[in-house]
């Protein structure tokens, strides 16, 4: 039986393009989309599209990440990170906005975006398969396709007021294509002294580049200007569980050992969070 196409990716068909001829509008047509040439992707019956083509990203979160990231989200730990993406959002975003969520993972962010912009529509980019099935749900307005970021996005340019890059990876040249001359994009990323107690007993864990701000600025600077950043710090109580579920939910996982967490008094009871947020205008 044909999958139905969901409200969501309905609001959102007029921003897609097929990835393979890369200019034709998508349709629907037995519960797939098809461009005009005859290139057919199918939907998942979880409600996200799914475009990628030739080799599949290896990146994308595993099954348990997206578990664990959900669990730990469901709590509002990183309520601030998420709101103040949304207050930097509100210059680029009026009426009948569009905001893409590039890496998007569960949604959280784009829904956060969505819930204070009643007129918004979302689209949420990501490599992972189990991620993508939280991102379809995330929102009723945020439809989700499966994408590898790396890529040329399969979307329409100059279509988005806002382009989110929420602790995931960046394609500037992208970014700056697919946003409107007057649009912004937010880039949230950690700062040094974010999670560092907790990074501190588990040296396995993926450390934070030094260098991650010029780098940031290197990649950014020939496509846009900073308008405005905000740092986001506070310190945030933690429980064995959802401590287990940070470490679970990024890529440390796969270099933590877990009976190392099960130790007593390994793991810290509360930790900082720290981050930069930076909207930026076209240039």
């Amino acid at each position: 039986m044909p999958v139905s196409l969901s409200p969501a990716l309905e609001l959102s068909l007029d921003l897609l393009r097929c990835p393979t001829c890369r200019t034709g509008h998508l349709h629907p047509e037995r519960g797939a989309l098809r461009c005009p040439v005859g290139h057919t992707f199918d939907i998942a019956r979880h409600g996200y599209a799914g475009l990628l083509t030739g080799t599949r990203a290896t990146s994308g979160d595993d099954a348990a990440m997206v578990l664990a990231r959900d669990r730990f989200l469901s709590t509002g730990s990183y309520a601030p990170i998420r709101e103040v993406g949304a207050r930097l959002a509100a210059d680029a975003v009026s009426g009948q906005a569009t905001v893409v969520d590039v890496g998007c993972g569960t949604g959280y962010y784009l829904a956060g975006v969505l819930d204070q912009f009643p007129g918004a529509r979302g689209l949420g980019l990501d490599a992972s398969v189990p991620a993508l099935r939280s991102a379809a749900r995330a929102h009723d307005r945020a439809a989700a396709v499966a994408w590898d970021v790396f890529r040329p996005f399969p979307l329409a340019d100059g279509m988005a007021d806002v382009v989110l890059d929420v602790f995931a990876p960046r394609n500037p040249a992208e970014f700056h294509r697919v946003l409107r001359p007057t649009g912004r994009l937010i880039v949230v990323r950690p700062t040094g002294r974010h999670l560092a107690e907790l990074r501190s007993r588990l040296p396995a864990t993926v450390g934070i580049d030094p260098a991650k701000e010029q780098r940031l600025h290197r990649a950014l600077d020939p496509f846009f200007e900073a308008a405005v950043t905000r740092r986001v710090e506070y310190s945030m109580p933690l429980s064995r569980v959802d401590a287990l579920d940070l470490v679970a939910m990024t890529p440390s996982a796969r270099h933590v050992c877990r009976a190392d967490l099960t130790e007593d008094g390994l793991l810290p009871d509360q930790v900082t969070v720290s981050v930069l947020a930076t909207a930026y205008r076209p240039r």
